[in-house]
């Protein structure tokens, strides 16, 4: 019995360790579990604070490299993936062909200035015309009315003679008269033959008088048809003059015709210059030349696209978060980017937009109304709305398009 005592106080001692063990093993448990239930409320609540997303893609703004004319390229500058800044070279397009049409240009303006001069000088001397014809219609109109004076004047001469003659011919019908009263008398011897002589020589007399009267009356009469001439004859000139002034007025030219045709020379002019410009193609903005497969030889025409210039000024970041964390993404909001090709480089952002939209998959409409499933399922996943992310400090070497992203808004 003494020799079963101590081999009965190890066994108490073992199941008293064994219990102690076990008890401690609980509160490990219990430990454990509490760290990871605290653990797990930790990053409920720091996601929920800081949405993070593995759902993100890069993304930038590119362009298609289009000719805006057409030729054959005779240099092209650039290689695929190749950097190239602002300004740079890209292609050239033989510049000839417009070469040429910009020297047609030019020189159908400058032969339309020519016209112009050319019109001037002729519109000029046309104008000279018209004022000689204008100052000999004046001319002819004062020989008019000098020429009607002179009508005027003549027919007083005229009138003045005839009176001159009727006065003339009374005294010679009154002296007449008397030497055949008086002749009768002398052979009576009533009257001396002194008598008879006087009266006779009172008819001579009147008949001189008589005689020129006439003679000036006919001299009247002639300068009045001759003066009559001279009227017909400047009225005739007045006309003659006044057809030459009309004739003048109507071959006077303008050339407002021609002026009107400067501003489509101009615009040809224009045009042929930017078309020249355009053979020359240069980088609009620092970028990465990417899907180039074309070479020199090739035949470019205007809108088709020779590659495309992704543009490496601004780097985006679209990430698709669930709607339901959207409540602590705002725009403006910071936001560390991670790209997984290097996932030890942290880049800053900001929020710049947030998606309004995205197509449903249920409720699509069909004849005017809404289409909805007569199932539900039992897990409904959440929908994702697109967030872009600015980049604020990226690496154009690093940042590709379409790379895979991490996000965690700040």
């Amino acid at each position: 019995m003494a020799d079963l005592l101590p081999i009965k106080d190890k066994h108490m001692d073992q199941a008293t360790e064994t219990l102690k063990r076990k008890q401690l093993g609980r509160w490990i448990g219990i430990g454990v579990s509490v760290a990871a239930a605290l653990a797990l409320l930790v990053v409920i609540f720091q996601t929920n604070r800081n949405p993070r997303t593995d759902d993100a893609s890069v993304v930038a703004n590119y362009i298609e490299i289009a000719p805006e004319v057409s030729g054959r390229l005779i240099q092209l500058a650039v290689k695929d993936n190749a950097f190239v800044k602002k300004g740079d070279l890209l292609f050239i397009i033989d510049p000839r062909p417009y070469e040429y049409a910009l020297q047609q240009a030019l020189s159908d303006q400058e032969a339309l200035e020519q016209q112009i001069i050319d019109a001037k000088r002729r519109i000029a001397a046309q104008q000279s015309a018209v004022q000689a014809a204008t100052a000999a219609v004046s001319q002819s109109k004062t020989g008019i009315q000098t020429a009607g004076s002179s009508v005027d004047v003549a027919k007083a001469a005229v009138t003045r003679a005839q009176a001159a003659v009727q006065a003339a011919e009374a005294q010679l019908k009154l002296a007449t008269n008397n030497l055949h009263r008086i002749e009768p008398l002398l052979q009576k011897q009533y009257v001396t033959v002194e008598q008879v002589d006087q009266a006779n020589t009172a008819v001579q007399v009147a008949q001189g008088n008589y005689n020129e009267a006439q003679a000036s009356l006919a001299q009247a009469q002639a300068q009045q048809t001759q003066t009559v001439l001279r009227q017909q004859e400047a009225d005739t000139m007045a006309a003659e003059a006044q057809a030459k002034l009309g004739q003048a007025i109507h071959t006077v030219d303008t050339v407002d015709t021609l002026m009107s045709q400067r501003p489509a020379k101009a615009s040809k002019v224009e045009a042929a210059r930017l078309d020249l410009e355009r053979t020359r193609v240069l980088s609009p903005f620092d970028a990465y030349v990417t899907n180039m497969n074309i070479s020199e030889g090739a035949y470019a025409r205007p809108g088709a696209p020779i590659f495309t210039l992704i543009d490496t000024r601004t780097w985006y970041v679209i990430a698709n978060y669930r709607e339901s964390k959207l409540k602590n993404v705002r725009v403006g909001t910071p936001v560390d980017v991670f790209l997984m090709g290097h996932p030890d480089r942290r880049f800053s952002g900001v929020v710049e937009s947030i998606g309004y939209g995205v197509f449903p998959e249920e409720g699509r409409v069909t004849g005017g109304l809404p289409q909805i499933g007569r199932t539900l399922n039992w897990v409904h996943l959440s929908t994702r709305f697109p967030v872009r992310i600015r980049v604020e400090d990226p690496d154009p070497a690093l940042f590709r398009i379409g790379a895979t992203a991490v996000t965690v808004v700040r």
